[in-house]
């Protein structure tokens, strides 16, 4: 795992440097496998449009050694806390959506978002067993509903 990790890490520094980017990643294993912080002062382009280059850069790590981790395993790219930022954020909506439900008794559906930023929200609920979630929708317009349960 942790030379997974390194190697990881060893790529996209051989990548931005090939760049002419300066932007160094620093691989650590954590609990849901590797995170690699990118640093540098060209580290900003990859918050730009809503981190769009910094998930293609995460896609890529993962495809090429996401095979070498475990299952549930996965690898992590972030810049500048962007992802913890978002991550906390994506939460908020979810407590949010959940009362909006509770209160209306009306599904939330949330616009389209990544898989990664669905998860959260469907993490986020997972215990609320008044609720649940779903993934509804096709490709790049795939949403999240979040529903009240029926009980019978």
């Amino acid at each position: 795992m942790a030379d997974t990790c390194q190697q990881a890490e060893s790529f996209l520094n051989d990548v931005f440097a090939s760049a002419e980017l300066d932007i160094q990643a620093m691989a650590a294993k954590d609990a849901d496998g590797c995170s690699l912080d990118l640093d540098g002062s060209d580290a900003s382009l990859l918050r730009n449009e809503g981190g769009e280059l910094l998930d293609a850069v995460e896609h890529l790590v993962n495809q090429i050694y996401g095979r070498k981790l475990a299952h549930n395993e996965r690898i992590v790219c972030d810049v500048h806390g962007f992802r913890a930022t978002r991550v906390a954020e994506l939460r908020a909506m979810a407590q949010h959506a959940a009362e909006h439900v509770r209160t209306t008794m009306v599904p939330f559906s949330f616009g389209p978002m990544s898989a990664s930023e669905r998860r959260v929200i469907h993490l986020a609920l997972a215990d609320e067993h008044d609720l649940y979630t779903e993934s509804i929708g096709e490709g790049s317009a795939r949403r999240l509903k979040v529903s009240l349960k029926v009980v019978q």
